[in-house]
């Protein structure tokens, strides 16, 4: 998410609403086999200036694939890339204005940190003094200021992280790819570190592509997101429209917990959707859908954090259901509550439950009967 000024009117930056607005980078039509298998499969897709995109899926879905051929390191069998509006399909990876920051970082391990970020300012044949300048405006960027002079086994895993930051945008790239950034960080510094790829992205204006099987980190850092599965793209979007409207079954359970329940429409009226589901009885649904009939099958997805639980019975609930209580994980910041309805073999369905205070009293335990509700508006219908 861009930054405003403070007192500034916040604008959204979605380029990728103006018709007027040009992409950066362009896949018109892009397949890659290998043998048999067709990793990327007739995919087209537009990034922008400025934009923070990431691109998220499954190992095996064909994202990394994306962005080597991006990147230069394979070549697609049919379609073509642009960059800036040229076709850059053929050209080598060293000829392209384009920077990749591997998993691995993929650091000297006998250069100084300095010398690993000037590595490839060297192989352009910058003068002396605007490498050295450029490395001491890196370290200043990516605060490892002092730090020029060690090797990166003295460091940490976070701070060896930024200097391969640093090497990758020492050459100002007009896009910068980074494959699994954070794949190697513990959780606490893996969250600090999105946060600063964000703030630095922003400050330097450039385009960045993150590759990621981690939809918390797509969702933190991305402007908008690609979901991938089968060398195909699922949905586009920003982050909050594919978690709270995923394009279908595939997207709903791979970004997010969500709960499934599958039956049968039973009226539709409007915007109202009324549906027989089993051990839950009739659930109703505010959903736009006009293409929905009466005896067809549905599948509607309802996220965890939108159901509420309860010892009573809601009398004002529309849709309710009774159940009992099957486990419970504590997680901190929220309580993970499983509910079994209609008994052994049933559905399992997960409600999270806010953990508000530091003294909150553990409200519910194993083997509890409760009721669960949810508004009309929490369930979302999902093409299989």
């Amino acid at each position: 998410m861009k930054k405003t000024s403070p007192g500034s009117v916040r604008r959204a930056f979605q380029p990728w609403s103006d018709p007027a607005a040009k992409p950066l980078v362009a896949f018109q039509g892009v397949t890659k086999r290998f043998g048999e298998v067709t990793a990327v499969g007739d995919l087209s897709l537009a990034l922008y200036p400025r934009e923070f995109f990431a691109l998220l899926g499954p190992s095996g879905c064909g994202k990394t694939t994306l962005m080597r051929m991006l990147a230069g390191f394979e070549t697609p069998d049919a379609g073509t890339i642009l960059l800036d509006g040229q076709d850059i399909t053929g050209i080598p990876p060293h000829l392209r204005p384009i920077n990749m920051m591997f998993q691995s970082y993929a650091l000297f391990p006998h250069l100084s940190v300095a010398n690993n970020i000037a590595y490839g300012l060297k192989r352009e044949g910058l003068p002396r003094a605007e490498i050295d300048r450029r490395v001491e405006e890196m370290l200043a960027l990516v605060k490892l200021s002092g730090l020029g002079g060690r090797k990166p086994h003295q460091l940490s895993g976070g701070q060896r992280q930024r200097v391969a930051l640093a090497r990758s945008l020492a050459k100002r790239p007009k896009l910068l790819l980074l494959d699994e950034p954070m794949a190697a960080l513990d959780k606490k510094l893996r969250e600090q570190t999105q946060f600063e790829l964000m703030d630095l992205q922003s400050e330097l204006g450039l385009t960045f592509m993150v590759v990621t099987h981690d939809q918390d980190e797509a969702m933190t850092m991305a402007d908008r997101m690609a979901v991938m599965d089968h060398g195909k793209l699922v949905q586009i979007g920003p982050p909050d429209v594919i978690y709270e409207a995923p394009a279908n079954r595939h997207v709903a359970e791979f970004v997010g917990d969500i709960n499934i329940f599958e039956g049968r429409i039973a009226a539709v009226k409007g915007e109202l959707v009324r549906a027989e589901v089993p051990h839950v009885g009739i659930v109703e649904l505010d959903e736009d859908a006009p293409a929905l009939k009466p005896g067809e099958p549905l599948v509607v997805g309802i996220r965890p954090e939108k159901i509420e639980i309860a010892h009573d019975e809601p009398g004002q609930a529309v849709n309710k259901v009774a159940g009992e209580i099957w486990d419970i994980g504590y997680l901190g910041d929220f309580t993970m509550i499983q509910v079994m309805l209609g008994g052994e073999g049933g559905q399992l369905v997960k409600v999270a439950l806010a953990n508000r205070t530091r003294r909150m009293a553990r409200p519910f335990a194993w083997d509890d009967k409760v009721w669960l509700s949810w508004d009309v508006e929490a369930g979302v219908v999902l093409p299989p």
